[in-house]
């Protein structure tokens, strides 16, 4: 993809004197869902990727069905930032969607003000775990499905339906690769948080932390 100057998209660093608004946003999904490809489509920063190559020892751990070019993995997580408007920055946080890498989560969730469970809905089901935890946790989500050039087409209320999603969590589809597309995703998330989806503005016992600016 072609690089793409923030500034020309509406997003992009604020002026300096511009009091800035900073937050912990976490990216989830399933293996392969497409969690890197979105932090780097929107990041307004070089994104810190952790990715290794897939070796013998996934064999027969991540499974790899309807992924036949996937030749990577996220082995600690995705940081990128990107700024909306003028006041407020959002941090991203791309967590590791396999089971293996779950102890991970309680630490990337604290302080996090919200997450994008991305879905494939080729495999829908590896969301599931991202969709539990985050309705236990009591933390404010929506779901936004990837929408790749080879999946089927499922209308939303279907993939809703599956997914047993709550009315108040929006779902929203995406194209991961592309920047205009993860920016209404993002726009997505806080407009909902806004609109006071239950459990916004907190982790229970945990406060929301303001990342540096």
């Amino acid at each position: 993809m072609g690089s793409v100057h923030s500034d020309e998209q509406g997003v992009g660093p604020a002026a300096d004197d511009q009091v800035l608004t900073a937050h912990k946003i976490l990216i989830a999904g399933g293996f392969g869902a497409g969690k890197t490809t979105l932090v780097g489509a929107i990041s307004e920063v070089r994104p810190l990727l952790t990715e290794e190559t897939l070796s013998a020892a996934s064999v027969g751990r991540d499974n790899l069905a309807g992924l036949p070019d996937k030749k990577t993995t996220t082995v600690a997580l995705d940081f990128g930032r990107i700024t909306i408007g003028q006041h407020l920055v959002l941090y991203l946080f791309g967590v590791p969607g396999q089971e293996r890498f779950w102890f991970m989560w309680d630490e990337l969730a604290f302080g996090a003000l919200g997450a994008v469970v991305l879905a494939d809905v080729r495999r829908l089901s590896d969301c599931f775990p991202s969709v539990n935890y985050f309705e236990r946790l009591g933390l404010p989500f929506i779901v936004a499905v990837n929408c790749f050039d080879d999946a089927p087409s499922y209308d939303s209320e279907e993939i809703r339906q599956a997914l047993d999603l709550d009315p108040a969590v929006p779902l929203v589809l995406c194209d991961a690769r592309d920047l205009a597309s993860v920016k209404e995703v993002l726009i997505a998330l806080v407009e909902s948080i806004a609109a006071g989806q239950p459990g916004a503005g907190q982790v229970p016992g945990r406060p929301v932390a303001a990342l540096g600016r």
